[in-house]
């Protein structure tokens, strides 16, 4: 038995037989055929580039079914780069000036096509991963190769992976798919977020789960609330997490009686539940786990549809769709958060030496003011179909707040001009996610409309712990005193000058945080849609009082274990289910 700790991305406990996903790396020798068998070559390649058209436009139709048509995308790329007319005649010439054969000229051409990707704006490099995922598609067709396919499964299967391609991921059947562990990513990578999309357990960052997991018929635990994956598990354990299983799976069907009702402590005071949402179909989930509208909307994925940037109509009816779809129900919408984990550094012409620390989020909006200036433009113009907000990421001073207000004015008087119907007095807010912005809060509040604290950032950039790295994962928490002394902070300035506070990190998912959280003065949490109804059922279940004394006792303490440990004890307490007790 090997018990492993990653990163928890998809919450749930699976227990499966492990499924293996190779890497693919193909080794495509130089091998030349004669003249006469060259145009062999150009129809063998016509037909792999047909059989692989139709693979995709399968993935791209169960994926519109399975989590909507935003995240299907990603395979107009694809699609696309198979139909280039320009592509193929580069195949063309490439098989007969050289006599080479077909899988040499593809792994030739797009490795050349990858890094003409490397040139372009930074929002562009993650096309590179999109053009390796279909190089390896046309390998496989053309060699023959079989491939252990996440579509069409006879058997419940837990995934072990390196890493997934955003096809893989994307096609996986639901159905038989019951848990994900992969050596790589990080809480907002690719197969997170579509795991948390699709409702699948999952752990990411485990460094080397493929070299402890074998397949065949070895089982795996995966536990996506804990972080934990258990390879080849004994009897003992296996009935451990089966027992656990079964009474988290009676627990979720138990809070369904709770989605209309409100969120209201037991002495009477009510707290607003958002849902965090990547994708405009996630809406309804929100909807129907009783969320109260949507805290935080993430834009970035507008942009891993298509090989150019999204236009402004684009963005428009991507918001639009959430705006209509939640009626009278609060929208907040951050701008472009791109860079540092969101796209591939490795890759890049001149990396960062610290993305995180680099031109990313509102510093990248500020440095390419063109596309800042088209999200704006779409943002202020959907605004006017519903209650609708702005909201800056990673904002580290004041210039930088001061700057993106004045854009916004700016763009608010070219609509006027045009004749555009918009809102000129959208509430700004900004995401409170480096310590330099909690300390100065006080400065803050008086130039913003709200607060949101976003404890993912929060914690690595106070910590000095890069949140996608799973040699440091342990390092990794938001119970440390000083990450939540700088929460309570924010929200009591908010409080003195009347700025509503949200947070919507993971903690708001994370019932082991919540009476803190309340204590400290929280009345609005935004999280993943699934988790706001276990939020509510501790809510319902507790006094502000109680939360005010959990809140006292943990400022006592001086390191994160006696903070969690703490946290835990009192709330398995009040709900031992939400731990499997």
């Amino acid at each position: 038995m090997i018990r492993k700790t990653g990163i928890g991305v998809s919450p749930g406990v699976a227990i499966a037989q492990v499924v293996v996903i190779d890497n693919e790396e193909f080794d495509i020798p130089e091998r030349h055929v004669s003249v006469d068998h060259a145009q062999g070559e150009i129809d063998r390649l016509k037909e792999a580039i047909v059989v692989s058209q139709e693979e995709i436009l399968d993935l791209q139709r169960r994926t519109v079914e399975r989590i909507g048509t935003e995240a299907a995308r990603i395979f107009d790329f694809h699609l696309g780069l198979l139909d280039d007319k320009v592509l193929f005649q580069k195949f063309n010439d490439t098989i007969t000036s050289g006599n080479v054969t077909a899988e040499y000229a593809v792994a030739t051409v797009l490795r050349a096509y990858a890094k003409e990707f490397l040139s372009m704006p930074q929002y562009l490099a993650e096309r590179v991963k999109d053009v390796y995922d279909i190089e390896k598609r046309l390998l496989r067709n053309l060699t023959g190769q079989s491939r252990q396919s996440l579509s069409h499964l006879d058997r419940d299967v837990a995934v072990v992976a390196h890493d997934m391609t955003p096809s893989q991921t994307a096609g996986m059947d639901r159905e038989h798919i019951k848990g994900i562990a992969t050596d790589a990513g990080g809480a907002t990578s690719h197969t997170a977020i579509v795991a948390r999309a699709l409702g699948i357990p999952a752990v990411v960052g485990l460094n080397d789960i493929t070299a402890a997991a074998t397949g065949g018929e070895m089982t795996i635990i995966i536990d996506g609330t804990r972080g934990q994956v258990i390879v080849d598990p004994d009897q003992d354990t296996l009935r451990e997490f089966e027992q656990i299983a079964r009474q988290q799976d009676e627990f979720v069907h138990s809070l369904d009686a709770l989605r209309k009702l409100p969120a209201i402590t037991k002495d009477g005071h009510e707290i607003s539940l958002f849902g965090n949402i990547e994708f405009p179909e996630e809406v309804d989930t929100v909807m129907n786990k009783g969320g109260y509208g949507i805290g935080l909307y993430r834009t970035e994925f507008l942009f891993l549809g298509a090989d150019t940037e999204p236009s402004e109509e684009d963005h428009y009816r991507a918001y639009c769709k959430v705006i209509k779809a939640c009626g009278d129900k609060p929208v907040i919408i951050r701008t472009l958060d791109l860079g540092a984990d969101k796209y591939t550094q490795s890759r890049a012409r001149n990396p960062e030496r610290n993305p995180f620390l680099g031109c990313r989020s509102i510093r990248f909006c500020l440095r390419n003011i063109p596309i800042f200036k088209r999200q704006i433009r779409a943002i202020l113009r959907a605004s006017v179909h519903g209650d609708v907000q702005m909201l800056f990421p990673l904002v580290t001073n004041l210039t930088e707040l001061r700057q993106a207000k004045s854009l916004v004015r700016d763009v608010a008087e070219d609509l006027e001009e045009e004749g555009l119907a918009h809102r000129p007095d959208l509430p700004i807010g900004i995401m409170v996610e480096v310590p330099s912005a909690a300390l100065q809060a006080d400065a803050f509040a008086k130039e913003v409309d709200f607060f949101s604290i976003g404890t993912n950032d929060l914690v690595q950039y106070t910590l000095a712990v890069d949140r996608g790295n799973e040699n440091v994962a342990s390092l990794f928490t938001a119970a440390h005193p000083a990450v939540l002394r700088l929460i309570r902070e924010v929200i009591r300035t908010g409080l003195q000058h009347e700025v509503p506070v949200s947070l919507c990190g993971e903690i708001a998912g994370d019932p082991t945080y919540t009476l803190l959280l309340l204590g400290l003065g929280l009345r609005r949490f935004s999280c993943t849609p699934s988790a706001i109804p276990e939020i509510k059922k501790v809510v319902r279940s507790i006094t502000i009082q109680q939360s005010l004394e959990v809140a006292r006792q943990v400022s006592r303490f001086d390191t994160d274990q006696e903070i969690t440990n703490y946290l835990r004890t009192v709330t398995r307490k009040i709900i031992p289910e939400v731990f499997g007790d």
